[in-house]
């Protein structure tokens, strides 16, 4: 992609432009971002995915002036005459190639931050209330007309006692009717109401996930006592394997100047010294944040289950194609920093050399290519690996 060319998507800005002037700053809305747009998927097919238990899905209505609010699945969805409803499902990146296919044309933004494709179908005068997000989101009409408000406002209270998250004080500054093609882009915390113009409403929310400093914290020390143990030799957890340099915490605590006391039930002042000595030799660095991060950021979603190949002919251990193309599947993530690289929540047990960085950025990569040439046995079986569970697939040419 190239980084400096304008895009219909981006209203004609290129992607450097808009991560710039707009990017978690402030509102954006763009005509025809896709030109003569079709739907990844149609709304029959997006209420049948609300009726699998596999799949998140919430149904939002108002009764009698009061928002009302369940969780799917849904034997049951109402017809467009039975009211202001709106039906939202998640992650429809997970089970649809359309979705995921659609979610790349957002990829000048780092895979780290994307979260899912939501799509919400309504029929007239359906909506989810004036509310914000705290995170990126990109909203695509794909079908029918939607009314949109919003605006930055300091005011954020919350209605109390409802079972949405709805603005005390809404008050937009812009309005606009989008039609199928056009987007709004939406920085965090801009407030923002929706309202279907007509039945047979669907919009398309690729939102951008945005963690606290309190989870980010949370994650690094997590992966810090995995560290710990791994390098022990016990079970480290999500985070401990391969074990990263650092220190081997095996010496026993030991305290041969601790005097007699007449107070059993006091904590020792060496013991606690001792224990804050530990934490000050962990390493809290750059490899242990990226693993952390690296493990998490992939982690597949629990509603998320590969396929296991069919008939394949191909050995990618022993016998590498001249031809074809290996992609990854649309519910597989992959990142990568430095020499680490990161699959489906697991760190890869061989460096992220060119050929699997190429597989990363492009989520393909051809066989034939120079850089396959080079990959290492390691490498090889760790690509054999992720076939044979479903993350890769192989393409004949």
């Amino acid at each position: 992609m190239n980084l400096d060319q304008p895009l219909p998507l981006l209203g004609n800005q290129s992607p450097n432009d808009f991560m710039r002037r707009y990017w978690q700053k402030k509102p954006l809305l763009i005509r025809q971002a896709i030109p003569a747009f079709k739907p990844p998927v149609t709304i029959a097919a997006i209420k049948k995915l609300a009726r699998r238990d596999d799949v998140e899905s919430r149904l939002i209505w108002r009764e009698n002036g009061e928002w009302q609010m369940e969780s799917g699945p849904f034997a049951r969805l109402p017809k467009d005459n039975e009211g202001d409803w709106t039906l939202l499902v998640q992650s429809v990146d997970l089970h649809s190639d359309a979705a995921a296919e659609l979610m790349g044309l957002f990829r000048f933004i780092p895979d780290a931050r994307l979260d899912d494709v939501m799509i919400s179908v309504a029929s007239h005068g359906g909506g989810v209330g004036p509310h914000f997000d705290s995170y990126d989101v990109f909203l695509l009409q794909a079908a029918g007309e939607r009314e949109w408000s919003y605006g930055r406002q300091k005011d954020l209270s919350l209605e109390p006692d409802l079972p949405l998250k709805i603005l005390s004080n809404f008050q937009p500054e812009e309005k606009a009717v989008l039609a199928p093609g056009d987007m709004l882009y939406l920085p965090p915390q801009a407030a923002h109401d929706g309202i279907a113009v007509g039945d047979g409403c669907m919009t398309i929310s690729i939102g951008f996930r945005a963690p606290t400093q309190a989870t980010l914290a949370r994650g690094l020390l997590e992966a810090a006592a995995d560290q710990v143990m791994a390098r022990v030799g016990l079970l480290g957890g999500p985070y401990g394997e391969p074990a990263l340099p650092g220190p081997k915490l095996s010496a026993v605590y030991r305290d041969p100047a601790q005097p007699a006391v007449a107070t059993p039930a006091a904590l020792p002042d060496a013991l606690v010294a001792a224990t804050l000595e530990t934490v000050e030799k962990l390493r809290l660095d750059d490899a242990l944040a990226s693993r952390f991060l690296g493990c998490w950021l992939t982690e597949p979603s629990n509603l998320s289950v590969f396929d296991a190949p069919e008939g394949m002919d191909v050995d990618l251990e022993e016998d590498w194609p001249a031809a074809g193309r290996l992609t990854l599947d649309r519910r597989s993530r992959m990142l990568y920093r430095d020499k680490q690289l990161f699959i489906n929540g697991e760190t890869a047990m061989t460096p992220a050399v060119a050929a699997l960085r190429k597989l990363a950025d492009a989520r393909s990569l051809d066989c034939a290519d120079p850089a396959c040439a080079r990959l290492s046995d390691d490498a090889r079986s760790c690509l054999a690996d992720w076939l044979d569970s479903g993350w890769i697939h192989y393409v004949p040419a």
